[in-house]
Formats: structure tokens, C-alpha cells, sequence
């Protein structure tokens, strides 16, 4: 079941790619989960395309259903310069209140979205609907280039499920991605602008979608007992490969990136990765202000590709100094090697939710006369179940270990800069703008949250209030 509510680049990036551009957050110090723009380097999330009803659990983090009129919300930061940008933020309990009610509503969209996906699964599972569809395809050519593989077939009946559930995901996509949003004011996004980000990610979604699956279905042909051990080093080399390519080939498709001019930003941030030991291609800005009110900065790509991106909400709302505890978090996932360990981590994950597939394919179809084989195209929503129960199981983990990440890099970033009084500010405004949450249920954390919530990140940061504060340079002042 795709899920619309993700908006744009959803999940069949893999993760460690899609984590740094993640909707996961709104901001690359907030809270948990929303449906907001790209985001650096954000939680894991398990699954892909194939596990939607994972992902639409991973979006349960800040989600409940309410009419856009229960909440008209507002940007509160005017551009660098002005007083609010200027002094140290304050945490809005009018806004903590709306950032509440939106989590709520969040939640339960998010519940829907996956009891829709349940549902559609269910239904071809078990009513032999998917049976029946594999069946109404079979006028389809059956061209096998090699050991049984039917590309043609197995492409028609991954083309009606991905029509089917892009469908009924719109509407619910629609109030999620945009309504929603919009009536907190975190949208600035128009209709005609929603659908062309729509129609771009649609058809990168329907490229690569139909790659994986025809790979897959591919693999089982040829190794039918060994296909999950290289599937998932085959994700290996796309994560990888996607990453380098994130920042020059898929955010420019959504978003303008400008070189940062000279200035006090580009000079701090340059001085950060310098001291991070981290080679960048250069610090660009975005424009997400053309969708959205919220924040965000991201350390994008690998290797020869890798360069800084801050938002153009992030540079006209906060300070120098504000900005320089953010980038120097994002820089804290560089020195750490985070995205190292994400892949490793989500590749021993792939390999275990691939081994459970394989498990139940050979199980299931050996004991149920209607499959034609392991390659049958109607093992297609079997495997989806498969590998969305283990997203779900898996969720809380992955979760787990993320925020542990995200716990160091704000270590690294109130140690190398020492301005623990801007890391306050900063995450104080960063709660106010994005609608984040400053202390959500402890078992809604635990379960659903990527990130450590606002109040945990705010107490750590009250620990080093004694400590004197750096330059960009790395000199005491």
C-alpha cells in the first residue's frame, strides 16, 4: 500500500539515503516524525514501497484527525535582523499547545493510513482477490527471458497494485500533506504546487519501484534458496550509490539550491567542517520556504558529492550563532560516521526481513496449491505483509539506536561549539516554528520517535550551561 501521506521521496529510497532527506522531521535538531520537508540526516526507518504499513506506522510519531479550523498557527520568527531573531527564543506555550493537538491528529492519520494499507493486503491475501488479479492478467505476455522470469506479467500486477494504492491513498495524502499542515500555518505550499511535487515523485516512485520488484522477482528465479542473501547486498550498493547521488540528482528535482554567498554563515560553517574534519563540495541554501514555515539544515551525500544545505527558513529566522549549533549537529553525524553505521545497520536489517520472507515463501507456497511458484506474481502482497509486520516489530529498535545517534551528535555539537546558551535557544525556537512536541507520552517516544523529544535535548543542554563557550574556530571565549 503506498503511502501518499509521505508526500514527496517516500520510501523507495533506501534508508540511509532517505534519512537525509527524510520527512521524518521538520528540522534537523526537532522532534519526532512529520510529514514536512526534507531533513538531514533523520531517523531509520525500516522498509520501502514494499512495507508501506511500516512506514505509515514510522509517520504515527506526531499525528490525530481534527478540522483544519481547530488551529490557525503563524510563523513567530521574523528574519535575522529583527528583535525575535536577534534574542534568545522563548518556548511558546500557546504553540506548544497546537503542537500537541497536531501531534495528536497526525497520529491518527497515521493509523488510518495503516489500517487502509492492512486492509488492502488482507483482502488480497485472503480472499484470493490477489490470485484472482494474477489470473486477469494472464493475456499479459508471458516472455521469460531466463529461468522462468516473467518481467511483463510480474510488472502488470505491480502496475495495478501501485495504480489501486496510489488512489486510495490521495485523499488521505491531500488533508495529511497539505490541509493539515496548512491550517497550522506550516504549509505554505499552493494546491497546483502540492500535485506537481506529487506528479515528480510518482514517477521517480514508479522507476524505481518497478526496477526493485522486477530484481527481486528476478533473484528468486535464479536462486530460489539464497535470493535474500543478494537482495540485500544489492540494496548495499543502491544505498550507497543513492546517497552520493541524493544531493545532485533527486533534491534539485524538488528544491533550488543556491551556493551560500560570502558572509559570517559560510565563514562559521566552513570553519565547523574544518574542524570536523569533514571535506564538503560546498554550503548551499534551499528554498523550503516555498512549502513550508518549518526549519531545517542537512550534511548531504558521500564522498565527492557531499555538501551542506540550511534551509532558507533556518538562515532568515535564526541567529549566527543558532545556526552554528545546528550545522555543527549535522556535522556531529559526520564525525561520529553515522552514515557508515546506518548502512551497516540497515543492511543487517534488510537481511533479516528478507530471510523471514524467504521463510514464508517457502513455507506458504509449498502448502498452498493456487501459487505457480516462488517467482508467481501473486506472492507480491505476501511479501509485503512479510516485510510490514517486520518493519513493525523492528520499529522500535531501529528507533532506538537513532536516537542514540542523534543523542551523540547534540553531545558533539554543545562540546565543539560550547554556545550550550544558542543550543537552547535554538531548540526553544525550533519547537515554536515546527509545531514540535516539547514532552510527548514516554511510550509514544519510545515506540515512535526517532529523534530524543525536545525536553530530553533541552535537559541535556542545561548540563553544560557551566561550560564556556567556543568560537567557530574552536577557541574558548
Amino acid at each position: 500500500m503506498r503511502t501518499q501521506q509521505h508526500g514527496r521521496l517516500r520510501g523507495w529510497l533506501p534508508e540511509p539515503t532517505r534519512r537525509q532527506i527524510a520527512e521524518g522531521e521538520s528540522a534537523p535538531l526537532a522532534a519526532p516524525m512529520t510529514s514536512q520537508p526534507p531533513n538531514a540526516l533523520d531517523a531509520p526507518v525500516t522498509g520501502g514501497e514494499m512495507v508501506d504499513t511500516a512506514n505509515a506506522a514510522n509517520t504515527a510519531g506526531t499525528a490525530g484527525v481534527a478540522s483544519p479550523d481547530t488551529a490557525t498557527a503563524t510563523p513567530t520568527n521574523p528574519p535575522n535582523g529583527d528583535a525575535a531573531a536577534t534574542e534568545p527564543a522563548t518556548l511558546d506555550g500557546d504553540r506548544q499547545a497546537l503542537a500537541r493537538r497536531y501531534a495528536r491528529q497526525r497520529q491518527t492519520l497515521s493509523l488510518i493510513n495503516l489500517g487502509i494499507s492492512a486492509m488492502v493486503i488482507g483482502i488480497l491475501l485472503f480472499t484470493g482477490l490477489g490470485f484472482g488479479l494474477r489470473d486477469a492478467l494472464a493475456g499479459v505476455s508471458a516472455w521469460s527471458p531466463a529461468w522462468g522470469w516473467q518481467p511483463w506479467r510480474i510488472a502488470a500486477y505491480l502496475g495495478v497494485l501501485f495504480v489501486v494504492s496510489t488512489l486510495l491513498g490521495l485523499p488521505l495524502g491531500y488533508y495529511s500533506g497539505l490541509t493539515l499542515p496548512g491550517s497550522y500555518g506550516l504549509s505554505t505550499q499552493t494546491t497546483s504546487g502540492w500535485i506537481a511535487d506529487q506528479a515528480k515523485e510518482l514517477g521517480l516512485s514508479v522507476v524505481f519501484e518497478v526496477v526493485a520488484v522486477e530484481a527481486l522477482y528476478l533473484l528468486l528465479a535464479i536462486a530460489p534458496t539464497t535470493w535474500w542473501l543478494w537482495a540485500g547486498l544489492l540494496t548495499l550498493g543502491v544505498t550507497v550509490v543513492l546517497a552520493n547521488l541524493l544531493p545532485i540528482l533527486i533534491l534539485p528535482i524538488f528544491y533550488k539550491l543556491t551556493p551560500l554567498p560570502e558572509g559570517d554563515i559560510l565563514s562559521r560553517t566552513l570553519a565547523l567542517a574544518a574542524r570536523a574534519h569533514t571535506r564538503v563540495r560546498g554550503v548551499y541554501a534551499m528554498n523550503m520556504s516555498s512549502r513550508t514555515t518549518a526549519a531545517n539544515a542537512m550534511v548531504t551525500g558521500l564522498g565527492n558529492t557531499r555538501r551542506i544545505v540550511l534551509g532558507d527558513t533556518l538562515l532568515d529566522h535564526y541567529t549566527p550563532d543558532e545556526i552554528e549549533v545546528v550545522v555543527a549537529h549535522e556535522l556531529g553525524h559526520q564525525v561520529h560516521n553515522d552514515i557508515p553505521k546506518l548502512i551497516v545497520a540497515q543492511t543487517v536489517i534488510t537481511l533479516g526481513g528478507l530471510y523471514l520472507v524467504n521463510v514464508a515463501l517457502h513455507t506458504i507456497v509449498s502448502a498452498i496449491p493456487a501459487y505457480h511458484g516462488l517467482n508467481d506474481s501473486a506472492t507480491l502482497p505476501l511479501i509485503a505483509a512479510t516485510l510490514g509486520v517486520f518493519g513493525l516489530v523492528t520499529l522500535p529498535l531501529v528507533n532506538g539506536f537513532s536516537r542514540r545517534v542523534e543523542h551523540q551528535a547534540d553531545v558533539y555539537a554543545l562540546e565543539s561549539t560550547g554556545k550550550t546558551a544558542a543550543f537552547i535557544s535554538a531548540m526553544t525556537r525550533l519547537a515554536n516554528q515546527n509545531l514540535s512536541e516539547l514532552e510527548p507520552s514516554p511510550i509514544v517516544e519510545f515506540l515512535l520517535y526517532n529523534h530524543p523529544a525536545i525536553g530530553r535535548r533541552l535537559a541535556l543542554a542545561r548540563g553544560y550551561i557551566t561550560q564556556p563557550s567556543r568560537s567557530s574556530d574552536g577557541t574558548t571565549e
